[in-house]
């Protein structure tokens, strides 16, 4: 079962990400593709270079329309620096210094999705335009705007179980690397210096209200559940309680994952670093907060008794405190699609990974009650929660989207 929640449960982004993009390297990707009846020439250096790329006629040639830069997020999308609906990140590169971030400036393009596959196959990995649902032009129809929707390019290191993607729609900037972002994107490197000093203000304003679905835990009773946004705002629902949040705090790194204690009566966040932050009746047994790890942590879990959790990384990997056992992992498997989330069965000797693509793994007395792993899904999973019985798990996703499995049943959501 699929139900919608809000507009988009997206990464991460803290006040200083902004808005704007370049075309990428030929040394990349080898060449450029343009769509929308947009022209353009590539020059020498590292980044693709736009002559008179307009996407209006009626704008001039020294317009921000026409200098061959996508528009930012931020911009077209209400003010949000994510990923606006129906699009997907397609691929990244970063951008070192920067002044807006202490270290690198990543930049993220949020390719449409495709109504219809027409166009794609045989190694183009691009719909026509006419299946992607947008239109090629100067951003909110301003000179002074980058464009939107003109250019296919891709490249490629997120949500590449997505072959077929649109034109982009946008580009988010984030002091934060994609990886921590959208756990579907990989750490293969893109570099353009030159995008550095691109900004704009919608990306230095005050904070504004995260996307919720980063992560979801079930009530000891199984009949509720929190929602936590990137930025670590709580939204309850069923007979969940809200004891507190880090909404309205400054963190270093995004929410990823929670977990509730046994009472009912409180609840941990975990950031990606691993960082942990205490709620209510929970109590802190350690964290990878001083670590250096690998790979982000993704998710966490909690043990029967509330005296210890698993923190769990894109790799597979299980880290455990106070009272938590380590039961297995998938640290040493190659696998298809990151992890990102796990759940703990209700004896507390086993539990579940999730992979973004909704693929389930057992360990301990963890069953296989189901998995989206089989499904073309819209948008990647990005966290999960086993029901009171154990005989159950909900999926949610990066739309929002709530799978249910076993005894798991809809309990409602912040549409």
């Amino acid at each position: 079962m699929k139900s919608t929640l809000v507009d988009r449960a997206a990464g991460f982004l803290d006040a200083r990400m902004s808005r704007r993009s370049v075309f990428v390297r030929s040394a990349f990707v080898g060449s450029a593709v343009a769509a929308g009846g947009v022209d353009f020439l590539v020059k020498p250096g590292t980044a693709y270079g736009v002559i008179c790329a307009c996407g209006s006629h009626d704008c001039g040639c020294g317009s921000a329309c026409c200098d061959g830069f996508t528009e930012f997020c931020c911009t077209i999308n209400g003010g949000y620096n994510y990923c606006p609906s129906n699009s997907v990140m397609g691929g990244w590169w970063k951008a070192d210094g920067s002044a807006f971030c202490a270290g690198p400036r990543y930049y993220m393009d949020c390719n449409a999705t495709c109504g219809c596959d027409t166009g794609c196959g045989g190694g183009w990995p691009f719909c026509e335009p006419e299946c992607d649902g947008v239109d090629c032009g100067c951003a909110e129809d301003n000179c002074a705007q980058r464009v939107t929707g003109c250019f296919q390019f891709r490249y490629g290191q997120c949500n590449q179980d997505v072959p077929c993607m649109g034109r982009i729609v946008c580009r988010v900037v984030s002091c934060v690397a994609p990886w921590e972002i959208d756990p579907t994107c990989t750490t293969t490197n893109a570099q353009d210096n030159f995008t550095a000093t691109q900004n704009a203000p919608c990306n230095t304003a005050v904070p504004i209200p995260r996307p919720v679905g980063v992560a979801i835990t079930a009530t000891p009773s199984g009949a509720g559940y929190w929602l936590a946004a990137s930025d670590g705002g709580i939204f309850t629902f069923g007979d969940a309680r809200f004891f507190g949040s880090t909404g309205a705090t400054a963190i270093a790194r995004p929410v990823v994952g929670m977990a509730a204690t046994p009472t009912g009566a409180g609840y941990w966040l975990v950031a990606s670093d691993g960082g942990i932050f205490t709620f209510g009746d929970a109590a802190f047994f350690g964290s990878t907060g001083s670590v250096v790890l690998d790979r982000p942590i993704v998710g966490m879990a909690a043990t029967k008794t509330g005296a210890g959790y698993w923190l769990v990384a894109a790799d597979g990997g299980i880290f455990a405190f106070g009272d938590a056992a380590f039961l297995g992992s998938t640290g040493a498997v190659v696998l298809d699609r990151p992890i990102v989330g796990m759940a703990a069965t209700k004896t507390g000797s086993g539990y579940w990974l999730v992979a973004s693509d909704g693929g389930i793994f057992t360990f301990g007395d963890a069953a296989f009650l189901g998995s989206t792993g089989g499904l073309v899904l819209d948008q990647p999973v990005v966290a999960m929660a086993a029901t009171k019985t154990g005989a159950g798990y909900w999926l949610t996703a990066a739309d929002d989207g709530i799978f249910t499995f076993g005894d798991a049943v809809f309990l409602g959501s912040e549409a």
